[in-house]
């Protein structure tokens, strides 16, 4: 299996997480990289940048699909949908932004009011909203068949 990391020096890197090896270096943001999620078969990386960009890689290659503008300050972190056909931006603008949506799918955001919430990604109505963490919401992520969310909190809990 792999696991992906955001770093300070505006990259991305794609690990063999047995090996601890480096097997891909993604670049292309020209500003910290805060968040990176893989979508749920493990084919795509999103990534999420000061530079007010998220960003769609092919895990595989390293090749970036698609940059996605429209935030107008930092993006904090990416989410995929469960299918992998919709990415969830959250950003410091105050704004979620969902990107592909499509009908009857879900998103999931975080948020620094302590909460996790669940939106209908055609309507933008709420659907549920979560509460426990007692501190921001740094991150959320969906299983891959969509069923449950986690979430990841400046409280140091998941």
């Amino acid at each position: 299996s792999r696991v992906a990391s955001a770093s300070p020096d505006e990259t991305v890197r794609v690990w063999d997480a047995a090996s601890g090896k480096e097997l891909q270096e993604l670049e292309g943001h020209t500003d910290y990289v805060k968040g990176v999620a893989f979508s749920g078969d493990g084919s795509k990386v999103a990534s999420a940048s000061k530079d007010k960009t998220v960003r769609i890689w092919d895990a595989t290659s390293g090749e970036e699909l698609q940059k996605l503008e429209g935030h107008i300050h930092f993006v904090n972190g990416v989410a995929f949908s469960g299918d992998g056909s919709k990415v969830a931006s959250a950003s410091t603008d105050r704004t979620v932004r969902i990107w592909d949506a499509a009908s009857g799918s879900k998103v999931a955001s975080a948020s620094t009011d302590r909460t996790v919430r669940i939106w209908d990604a055609a309507s933008g109505k709420e659907l549920q909203k979560l509460e426990g963490h007692t501190a921001f919401v740094t991150g959320v992520s969906f299983s891959g068949d969509g069923s449950r969310v986690a979430s990841a909190s400046r409280d140091k809990t998941v």
